[in-house]
This record gives structure tokens, C-alpha cells and sequence, in this order.
């Protein structure tokens, strides 16, 4: 028997995959040495398309592997996150690509510091582009709250939940090549913490003073920089408090986090009847 379908053959141990996953997180060069928060972008846009209307998109498929949504603005520069999950399928043949994708979002989220989430294996991949969803369906950074909450609700997320997930930009970095806007959200980019809320609220945001895209950069630095959805979150009365809340209490934003990233890694996902819910040891602890 081939080696390759040896391995295909061979029953999927998801703790492996997630052990491969992890290994290939810490890069020196890139960025602020991590690819996990590249990684936690990829699983979000692929699974963040879904419309519970229609019942389309949603991180079962991995459409975003075909034009045109490959090439959407929203997801500029996740070829950097597919391009290094390829050699681990081709370690693990028979996982699909989105489960892959989806489980390289928990790996990242677990192993930069965040809570543990459950995951489903059981996605499977669509063969054209035929499944890819029109442009449009991800959140648009320059916006307000009321489109917050269009995009949201049409995934089917409450206001606590939005929230949430927000949180998320504890980790990373914009760039002027990708979304046109430029620099982190916090001092500590590749850990997951409650951060985002604290200095949300603790820092005064001014315009900054630049050729791209409106921003806001943190007045006492100027190192940090928040974008029109950011502030969206305390301009708005309701989203406010669930920031308030999740600044002042971390394990509490931890737990409504997983919970919300689990919904949004499931959307839409004809998941088989058996298939069964798995949480993972963290490989770097």
C-alpha cells in the first residue's frame, strides 16, 4: 500500500492534527511572530458568510479555495493562513479542508492563550465554485452599528454574541496591503485576552492623521489603532454594556466566546449524527 493512502486509510486522530496545526504557529518572520491570528481570520471569513435565510455559505464547503470569493476584499491575504495549512493536508488526507480550516481556529485561539472550544469534525468540501457565496456577507470595518448588526443578525447572533466575537481583535494586526487600514489593536497581538474591551474603554481614540482610510490610533501611543466598528461598540448604548462587562470579567468573556465561535464554526454544517464533540490538550502547555 502507497504510503499516502496508508495514511488515508488510517483512522484521523484530531489531537495529531491539532498538534500539527500548532507546530506550525510560531514564525519569527511573520508579522509578530504567529500565524494564529491569520489563522483565526481564515476559519472566521470562511464560516462568517453563512445567511440563515438562505441556508448558503458557512465554514462547510471551503469555498473560499475558488474565485471569486478568494479574490472577495474581505479576504485579502488569507492565502498566507491557506498556503500553510496545505502541507498539514497533505499529512492528513482524509480531513476535509473545512474542518481543517475551522479546527486551525481553535488551535490558534487555545494556543495563543484562549479558552478551550469544542469542535465537530464532519465538514465537507464543495467541488466548485458553484457554492461560493456573492461578496459582501463579512462586516465592513468602515461601518457603524447598525451594520453590526445586519451582518450579524443574518448569521443569526444576538447583540451579546457580536460582542463577543469582537473580542477576537485582541489578536493581530491590520495591514495597508490587505484591508488598507494599518496596525494593532493591542500591545500584546498574539495573546488572547480581554484586552480589546480594556483599552476600548480606557483609551482616548482620535483620528489619525494619514492618506489611508479613516482610523483611530490611541492618543497617549499613537501605537494602537481602532477601526469605525471598533468604536461602533461604545457608541452604541447596548453594545457598550456587553464591552463594560467582558473588560471588567475575563473568564466571562472567555466562556461567551467559545460559545459563540463554536456557533459561528457550526453554522449552516450538516454535521453527520454520530459525529462527536472534541476538545483538545494544548500542544505548547
Amino acid at each position: 500500500m502507497r504510503a499516502d493512502a496508508a495514511r488515508a486509510a488510517k483512522p484521523l486522530n484530531y489531537q495529531e492534527v491539532y498538534n500539527a496545526i500548532a507546530e506550525a504557529l510560531d514564525n519569527s518572520d511573520y508579522d509578530d511572530g504567529s500565524y494564529g491570528p491569520v489563522l483565526v481570520r481564515l476559519a472566521w471569513h470562511a464560516a462568517g458568510t453563512y445567511d440563515k435565510n438562505t441556508g448558503t455559505g458557512g465554514s462547510n464547503g471551503a469555498t473560499m479555495r475558488f474565485n471569486p470569493e478568494s479574490a472577495h476584499g474581505a479576504n485579502a491575504g488569507l492565502s498566507v493562513a491557506r498556503d500553510l495549512l496545505e502541507p498539514i493536508k497533505k499529512r492528513f488526507p482524509q480531513i476535509s479542508y473545512s474542518d481543517l480550516w475551522s479546527l486551525a481556529g481553535v488551535v490558534a485561539i487555545q494556543e495563543m492563550g484562549g479558552p478551550t472550544i469544542p469542535w465537530r469534525p464532519g465538514r465537507k468540501d464543495a467541488d466548485t465554485s458553484a457554492a461560493c457565496t456573492p461578496d459582501g456577507r463579512l462586516p465592513d470595518a468602515s461601518q457603524a452599528h447598525d451594520h453590526l448588526r445586519n451582518i450579524f443578525y443574518r448569521m443569526g447572533f444576538n447583540d451579546q454574541e457580536i460582542v463577543a466575537l469582537a473580542g477576537a481583535h485582541a489578536l493581530g494586526r491590520c495591514h495597508t496591503d490587505r484591508s488598507g487600514y494599518e496596525g494593532p489593536w493591542t500591545f500584546s497581538p498574539t495573546t488572547f485576552s480581554n484586552s480589546y474591551f480594556k483599552l476600548l474603554l480606557s483609551e482616548r481614540w482620535v483620528d489619525k492623521k494619514w492618506s489611508g482610510p479613516k482610523q483611530a490610533v490611541d492618543k497617549a501611543t499613537g501605537s494602537l489603532m481602532m477601526l469605525p466598528a471598533d468604536l461602533a461598540l461604545i457608541n452604541d448604548r447596548v453594545f457598550k454594556k456587553h464591552v463594560a462587562e467582558y473588560a471588567k470579567d475575563e473568564n466571562k468573556f472567555f466562556a461567551d466566546f467559545a460559545a459563540a465561535f463554536k456557533k459561528l464554526e457550526e453554522l449552516g454544517v450538516p454535521f453527520p449524527e454520530n459525529a462527536p464533540t472534541l476538545t483538545f490538550n494544548r500542544a505548547a502547555a
